[in-house]
């Protein structure tokens, strides 16, 4: 193992000196820093950043605290993970399930909160007195819309554009019964309110009365719950002539539905979903869909944490990411070109 011994020989300075160049001190010389850069690439030394962390009162590691239900938060996971390491972070990833007790039990308790430098958290069921109680010095970041009594940093993508945007682009099809599945039956943060208020407001945008019988609730975002809202939408009166799933899962199990009733689609029913999982890309047909920046959104969350390590005591700071309107062969124009926003 390359101790910064080996690389203070190799470059002809001292321990000491290695030290300062790795922990970027500015008293080094320009020279010797390069000679210092130079023996660090060419043995291969990786610096032990626990330890590094541990000096400066620091473990090095972030709680990732994702319900991890569905495919998207593996997504986010990945992305968050990715940059979290480029930034020399460890993730630890913790799933709740969206359980109320395992979201309070991985946020508010001290022992835990202190193992980590910052938490990243999706909350899902705590409501604002409980997230007022997270206790110690421990930086938050709050990806998503649910509101808290106490300001935290945020990151967020419009959802309620994102939806009105897959919504119009259903009615420039020609569709203008467009049901959308995707209302829970239990409250599940925000993110549900917001994609209905953009579909409604499309509609409204359109000269089309919004219509609760085409609004298919469900109780989680699964393939099966897609298909089931489908089927009860199909059996209860008129069809629509399209649907918004407020996630692929939904818009993906509805997609069954409707094939599997010998239904064309996207000819009889259009269908659209969010998130652009890879089954909708590899899906017959495959998903319409919004895809949320998510690269952007992990940059975000990150400088977020790094700004509160750095010293940052201001007010809280919401960063919103972007996303993109892909159509493809479920909604009949695979070839348009992408929305971007």
């Amino acid at each position: 193992m390359v101790t910064q011994r080996d690389v203070a020989q190799r470059a002809g300075v001292s321990v000491r000196t290695v030290s300062n160049v790795i922990n970027d001190f500015a008293w080094v010389a320009d020279e010797t820093r390069a000679r210092v850069q130079a023996a660090v690439d060419e043995l291969g030394y990786r610096p032990n950043l626990l330890a590094r962390g541990l000096q400066r009162g620091r473990s090095g590691l972030i709680a990732l605290v994702l319900p991890l239900d569905v495919q998207y938060f593996h997504d986010l996971a990945s992305a968050v993970v990715d940059e979290a390491e480029r930034r020399g972070f460890t993730v630890l990833i913790e799933r709740t399930a969206g359980n109320p007790a395992r979201e309070r039990d991985l946020v508010t308790r001290p022992e835990r909160a202190s193992l980590f430098d910052a938490i990243i958290f999706s909350p899902l069921t705590l409501d604002d007195t409980e997230l007022r109680h997270q206790p110690g010095d421990t930086p938050v970041v709050l990806l998503g819309e649910k509101p808290t009594g106490r300001g935290f940093d945020r990151v967020i993508m419009d959802d309620a554009a994102a939806a009105e945007a897959v919504t119009r682009h259903l009615l420039e099809q020609g569709r203008t019964r467009i049901a959308a599945i995707g209302q829970p039956a239990r409250p599940a943060g925000r993110t549900a309110q917001h994609r209905t208020r953009g579909y409604r407001r499309a509609l409204a945008a359109a000269g089309i009365d919004f219509d609760p019988a085409l609004v298919g609730g469900i109780r989680s975002f699964q393939r099966a719950d897609g298909a089931a809202a489908m089927a009860r939408l199909l059996d209860a009166g008129p069809p629509p002539d399209a649907v918004f799933g407020y996630n692929d899962l939904l818009a993906l199990g509805a997609l069954r539905t409707l094939l599997s009733r010998g239904i064309r689609v996207p000819d009889d029913i259009a269908v659209a979903g969010f998130d652009d999982i890879e089954d909708g890309r590899y899906s017959t047909p495959t998903l319409t869909t919004i895809a949320p920046d998510l690269p952007r959104l992990a940059g975000h969350t990150l400088d977020l944490v790094q700004r509160r390590l750095d010293g940052y005591d201001g007010r809280p700071t919401t960063r919103r990411t972007g996303w993109t309107l892909i159509a493809r062969e479920s909604t009949g124009v695979a070839k348009a070109p992408q929305l971007e926003h």
